[in-house]
């Protein structure tokens, strides 16, 4: 008796998890559909109405997420991440930069899945120090500066995660903005100089861009880094 209890609640909280999982993924890709166009947010409209941005934060305050599930877990973060820079920049809104906004970084937390985080924390302790071979990261994390990678208008999932991390670095190591090719020269996103060990792995920078690129760049070609454009992702 005492093991098919066991067993019945082990499954109601599976499926409780489950569900819970499921309904933050569905909320968040309504969401980032309303408010993001072509890489930019509506953080106007978003300040006017919070309510929605506010249960999304909510919710994944109290969602409990698993290693065990790395697909989910990835998942789970990298829109918690997306979902609370917006939020840090609604609080401080208007604003030109997140780097305005004192401790944007380094200093505010939020709670997601019962944890009080930095964004720092949330991409370099848990994501990055969990999952120390997968660099794409750093396209799908979006610090609210035009410099970073677009953020997308939909949630990441764990059933599409693989093909949205592939797709959404494909597109920044294309795009002759990002990755300024001059004959032999080219000039990277700080983005590389910041996290070097990330795309080294294998290889050197060059190597890991061009898995990537449709134009291949000269494996001999000369790297420098132009400066990082903190101005604000703002829907004009």
């Amino acid at each position: 008796m005492k093991k098919i209890l066991y067993i019945l609640t082990l499954l109601t909280i599976t499926n409780s998890f489950s569900q819970s999982t499921k309904e933050f993924f569905t909320k968040s890709d309504a969401f980032f559909k309303k408010h993001v166009t072509d890489g930019r947010v509506d953080y106007k409209t978003i300040k006017s109405n919070p309510g929605t941005l506010n249960e999304l934060l909510d919710m994944a305050a109290t969602i409990s997420i698993s290693k065990s599930d790395p697909k989910t877990f990835q998942a789970f973060y990298i829109n918690g991440y997306n979902l609370s820079v917006i939020k840090g920049i609604v609080n401080n809104f208007p604003t030109k930069s997140p780097l305005k906004i004192k401790g944007f970084f380094d200093k505010t937390k939020y709670k997601l899945a019962g944890k009080e985080t930095t964004l720092n924390d949330l991409e370099n302790k848990i994501l990055r120090k969990n999952f120390p071979k997968e660099p794409r990261f750093h396209f799908a994390l979006v610090c609210a500066g035009l410099g970073c990678p677009p953020i997308i208008s939909e949630a990441y999932t764990p059933a599409l995660l693989d093909k949205q991390l592939q797709r959404q670095t494909t597109i920044a190591l294309n795009n002759p903005n990002f990755i300024k090719v001059k004959g032999k020269k080219v000039q990277l996103s700080q983005i590389f100089e910041w996290y070097k060990g990330d795309f080294t792995q294998n290889g050197s920078e060059i190597d890991y861009v061009n898995q990537f690129r449709k134009e291949k760049i000269p494996s001999n070609a000369r790297i420098s880094y132009y400066p990082y454009n903190w101005s604000l992702n703002i829907i004009k």
